[in-house]
């Protein structure tokens, strides 16, 4: 049996080995480091694949979602509400702009932003809502966005962990991911779904004139060399890492479907104990593209269970140990513990297994053999 590891990229990279390395020398024969051809390539590549009028390429998904809330115009003391259960990079961008975060539960069947606790957190100084599509899982957009009206405030999708997932409305049509708010931000981190060799990340949107806003942000302000007509940072996307993703978007399809299939074979041999809840696998969509494979562990064993396949050499991890109501950074008199059961049973029974696109059967039968015999 190969080798287990969290993520494998060095057998997805031999894969492409060749269409990567090439847009890389292309990079060093012609010199063109930062915002380069193959930055507007890829770009408009990205464009094209999601189907949305505007991409912005920047540093990093971090970035990305600073410079999105920078560009809405959202000024200190305004309220974001956000999901308690996630990466800090969420919330981290809120604090640091002096807007006020308000995190919410999640719903314990998707482990995404609870619609019941966005509702109930609105106040008028609310202004944004960053739904945060976990682990891979689409949220529940259609409902956000009509609560986002209703109240007249911004949307903003982190779609760091789920590009390529496809959003069907009640209508019955599709979007991806990270286009249906007024704005979304995605990173390239090389775990991703679509990953660079380096940071990257990206902001998307159907707004003309929010898009040329965040054109300018993402490079100090400028839209003519010197000019500096808005408050702006620093956060572009090199070439490098640009004809890094521009080779590997045409395989994201191939990648999330390969991630869907691994996905498949662990629900199906863990699914039927009674101590394991595992993802729903739908059928007739893609709405979830498995960043991770996280299931839940009922019975109180999960820390035992991650030091037991530790032990075996099996990798897996625990997405996300301490909820951010309880990290020293965000700690505010305002939360509540009562306020949110469901993030805190999940840090008590969430682990996260292998997932990438070179699992294969040999690796899951393992991995699934293990879990059982210890659950």
């Amino acid at each position: 049996m190969r080798k287990l590891q969290m993520v494998d990229l060095k057998s997805q990279y031999d894969k492409i080995k060749e269409e990567v390395n090439a847009s890389i020398q292309d990079v060093l024969d012609t010199t063109t480091y930062i915002n380069g051809p193959l930055v507007h390539q890829f770009q408009a590549d990205l464009e094209a694949y999601l189907g949305v009028k505007h991409v912005i390429p920047c540093a990093n998904g971090t970035d990305a979602l600073q410079i999105a809330m920078m560009g809405l115009g959202l000024q200190p003391g305004d309220e974001v509400i956000t999901a308690d259960f996630t990466f800090a990079a969420t919330v981290e961008v809120i604090a640091l702009l002096q807007l006020t975060p308000v995190l919410v539960d999640v719903d314990l069947n998707n482990m995404n932003i609870s619609l019941e606790r966005i509702r109930q957190a609105i106040t008028p100084n609310t202004k944004a809502i960053v739904p945060v599509h976990l682990f891979g899982r689409a949220a529940n957009m259609d409902a956000i966005m009509e609560i986002a009206n209703e109240h007249n405030l911004f949307v903003i999708e982190d779609n760091a962990q789920a590009i390529g997932a496809d959003y069907t409305s009640k209508d019955g049509s599709k979007r991806k991911v990270g286009t249906i708010g007024h704005v979304g931000a995605t990173s390239f981190f090389p775990s991703k779904n679509l990953g660079c060799y380096g940071d990257g990340g990206a902001i998307f949107t159907n707004d003309d004139a929010l898009a040329h806003t965040l054109r300018g942000i993402v490079n100090h302000g400028m839209y003519e060399r010197y000019h500096h007509d808005v408050v702006g940072v620093n956060s572009r996307l090199d070439s490098i890492q640009a004809g890094v993703l521009k080779a590997k978007l045409p395989h994201l399809d191939t990648y999330n479907k390969a991630r869907q299939e691994a996905a498949r074979k662990y629900s199906e041999a863990l699914g039927a104990n009674p101590n394991i809840w595992v993802p729903t696998i739908c059928d007739a969509c893609d709405c979830h593209v498995f960043h991770q494979y996280v299931i839940r562990i009922l019975n109180g064993k999960r820390d035992g269970l991650l030091a037991h396949l530790q032990g075996m050499g099996i990798p897996c991890a625990i997405y996300y140990p301490i909820p951010l109501h309880r990290q020293k950074a965000y700690l505010d008199v305002r939360y509540r513990e009562e306020d949110f059961p469901v993030t805190n049973q999940l840090v008590d029974e969430v682990i996260a297994l292998p997932m990438h696109t070179e699992l294969d059967d040999e690796q899951i039968k393992y991995i699934t053999d293990a879990i059982l015999a210890f659950v």
